[in-house]
């Protein structure tokens, strides 16, 4: 190889070592890549206060399909002992006082116990942001039993109200309903209840839609009822799903089956319609006689 070729050859490779250390210069000058990492949401400061469904026991719907909400405006000013069911067990309202003045009402309640350090009307996410001053503290009187006094907006109308529990610590969800079956027909104002006068009904036969609510959810009662009206007074054919029923009581007064072919059948009065009417029903299904209480509502736009 001559002088010539060997000087071009080194060149050459001078070239080529140049350019790898530009190359990895370059590369080196760069900066690595960051990972990419998913955003992953903070815990919310208020759910820790808030009790999960596996800490709470199973519910009970106490909003009976068809309930029609009553105001105050529809309930002569008073004071009424009036019924409050809970959607839990762990909530159990002993009583219930209930002032109507002037288009409002308040309920003054007490409970079974003195477990729950305050309560809130809302769901217990709205009580975990509220400040403490919107809470209901506890009333205790002199007897150590605990109150909470407040405004309700309507009676047969579900009321959410978040209970936090002295023990746990946390907001539990309950409904309330104020029972307008616990007031007389007479404690409600003129116009309110619908009855056979008010509705136009001449003497004659009819049939109405009836729906049962109370008891275990097992009885039934035929739909629609046959009605007979005489004289303004209204007297519906309530024919049981079992013939175990021995009598009804409605209106403090008793009545005895007709029939019990095909199950119970018995003749009672209605005093209203679309609005929960109260009455008892002893069964014998069972090893001792039980009275049970269920309402019926009488839905008047289905009369024929």
């Amino acid at each position: 190889m001559d002088r010539k070729t060997v000087k071009l050859l080194s060149l050459l490779l001078a070239v080529l070592l140049t350019a790898g250390s530009f190359a990895a210069c370059t590369q080196s000058s760069e900066p690595a890549e960051e990972p990419q990492t998913e955003t992953q949401e903070e815990p919310s400061e208020t759910s820790d206060q808030i009790a999960s469904e596996d800490e709470k026991i199973a519910r009970e719907d106490v909003v009976e399909e068809g309930m029609i909400p009553v105001a105050a405006a529809d309930i002569k000013d008073g004071v009424y002992e009036v019924q409050v069911d809970s959607s839990s067990g762990m909530f159990v309202v002993t009583g219930c006082i209930l002032t109507v003045e002037n288009g409002s009402m308040t309920a003054d309640i007490t409970l079974s116990g003195d477990g729950y350090r305050y309560l809130y009307l809302g769901t217990p996410e709205e009580a975990a942001s509220a400040p403490e001053s919107d809470y209901l503290m506890p009333q205790i009187d002199e007897n150590g039993v605990h109150h909470y006094t407040f405004a309700v907006d309507a009676l047969d109308q579900g009321i959410d109200c978040a209970a936090f529990s002295d023990k746990k610590e946390k907001w539990y969800d309950r409904i309330l309903v104020f029972r307008a079956s616990s007031l007389s027909l007479s404690d409600f104002r003129d116009g309110f209840i619908k009855t056979a006068s008010t509705l136009g009904l001449a003497d004659g036969d009819y049939t109405c839609e009836v729906s049962l609510s109370g008891g275990s959810g097992k009885a039934s009662v035929a739909s629609p009822a046959n009605l007979t009206v005489r004289g303004g007074r209204v007297t519906a054919e309530i024919i049981w799903s079992s013939d175990k029923y021995d009598y009804m009581v409605v209106n403090g007064a008793h009545y005895d089956p007709i029939s019990t072919e095909n199950g119970s059948t018995f003749l009672i009065p209605v005093d209203a319609f679309d609005f929960s009417l109260t009455v008892i029903a002893d069964t014998i299904a069972m090893s001792t006689p039980h009275e049970i209480e269920y309402t019926l509502n009488f839905d008047s736009s289905t009369i024929q």
